[in-house]
């Protein structure tokens, strides 16, 4: 039996036969279609090549060009990412804190072109890091913590792709 009728004088819709399916997580600098391979980042150099952008150790000529996802989200100061970092602790050793911060991007972004650090913001209550990607604001706030205890919250937007960690030591 149809799951619609064909019958004129029904006021019924027929019923869909596909479901609509919502995106759950919506980052508006996922690609939406594969690159070509090669292609290379005119302003970091990574590049795009079997299906992930990383950093080539040789150069690559005759590459397609076109910003990675980082590079777009550091030019339109869009972050998937916020470390707030408060307390007391921080004005006494925002060196060592920041520090610490550097060397967690540099070992996750050697694996990894797209998690950076877009920029460090100090602000009243301490600092405030705006990263490229969701991953990033995890290894830091951890990081932190395991370094100089205090308090850890992470939180995650999973529709909006957005990840906001907070720690905190006041003493």
């Amino acid at each position: 039996m149809p799951r619609h009728s064909t019958d004129q004088n029904t006021s019924r819709r027929p019923m869909r036969q596909d479901r609509l399916i919502r995106e759950r997580i919506h980052d508006p600098y996922k690609l939406r279609q594969k690159l070509p391979e090669p292609t290379r980042c005119p302003r970091c150099g990574a590049v795009f090549e079997k299906g992930r952008w990383a950093w080539s150790r040789v150069p690559v000529t005759g590459a397609h060009e076109e910003l990675c996802q980082a590079c777009h989200r550091i030019e339109d100061d869009y972050p998937a990412g916020e470390v707030h970092v408060r307390g007391a602790y921080v004005s006494d050793h925002k060196d060592e804190i920041v520090g610490l911060m550097r060397n967690i991007e540099q070992a996750e972004n050697a694996e990894h072109p797209l998690n950076r650090i877009m920029r460090i913001d100090e602000t009243d209550e301490g600092l405030v890091v705006k990263t490229t990607d969701i991953h990033l604001p995890h290894a830091i706030g951890h990081a932190l913590n395991d370094a100089w205890d205090g308090e850890l919250a992470v939180h995650y937007d999973e529709e909006g792709y957005f990840a906001r960690v907070e720690w905190r030591r006041d003493a």
